[in-house]
């Protein structure tokens, strides 16, 4: 005797693809939100620095990572022995209301005072973090692991010379390793929405200073970028 083997009902594959598309819904919609989460982070970590100048330079009449030994000591109250603040290397004009350096400089081959900036906004409880130079994990970095940092844009002469061409501002705040969908919702979100104008531009990861900023459109949503702010 034969046995006819029965199919899915065309309610049960209804149903099975309703709950196909919530869970597909769900994840999208779970990416969603942590895409927006970066970029809010990002964002923050910008905004916090500039507040940290400002912070400083109110508590000390001084900018974090301009000043020299005896106004650090007088600062924090510490003598110029191990564990003291450091002073910037040769070259850097102390007391002059800038950071000399670029964002992303590494100790080499001596301290800038865009590296001081964190040791001495840390001294002064305006951010959390190592006051060690040499400590791996002294130079902050956003939500996808990129450099963050901060410079006044002068090149060694002194002269106005931007890490983006074209930026104007008495400080640059610039971040790497950012997404091109993240670069452009932070410019939208903050500035502008035009990458090549405005407070906040983009150039790709590895740009040398003086780099033009890339246009929204060559923004490329799966390559990193650097995006700068300048206040």
């Amino acid at each position: 005797m034969k046995h006819q083997q029965s199919g899915f009902t065309l309610v049960e594959i209804a149903i099975v693809l309703v709950i196909v598309g919530l869970l597909l819904g769900g994840v999208l919609k779970g990416q969603e939100l942590i895409n927006s989460a970066k970029v809010k982070n990002i964002i923050s970590d910008m905004n916090g620095i500039s507040v940290m100048v400002i912070g400083y330079q109110d508590k000390y009449r001084g900018t974090a990572g301009d000043q020299n030994q005896g106004q650090l000591n007088n600062n924090f109250g510490l003598t110029p022995v191990s564990g003291a603040p450091a002073t910037p290397g040769p070259g850097a004009g102390l007391n002059n209301g800038r950071l000399d350096g670029n964002w992303n400089d590494n100790n080499n081959p001596a301290a800038s005072e865009t590296e001081l900036f964190w040791q001495h906004v840390r001294l002064a409880n305006l951010a959390s973090g190592s006051t060690t130079i040499t400590d791996p994990n002294y130079y902050p970095t956003n939500s996808d692991g990129g450099r963050t940092g901060i410079e006044s844009g002068l090149n060694t002469a002194g002269g106005a010379a931007p890490f983006i061409a074209g930026m104007t501002g008495s400080y640059y705040v610039c971040t790497d390793n950012v997404q091109g969908r993240y670069a452009k919702q932070i410019d939208t979100t903050t500035d502008d929405g035009n990458s090549a104008a405005g407070s906040v531009r983009i150039v790709a990861t590895g740009a040398v200073r003086g780099a033009t900023a890339l246009v929204t459109t060559a923004v490329v949503d799966g390559s990193l970028h650097i995006v700068c702010r300048s206040f």
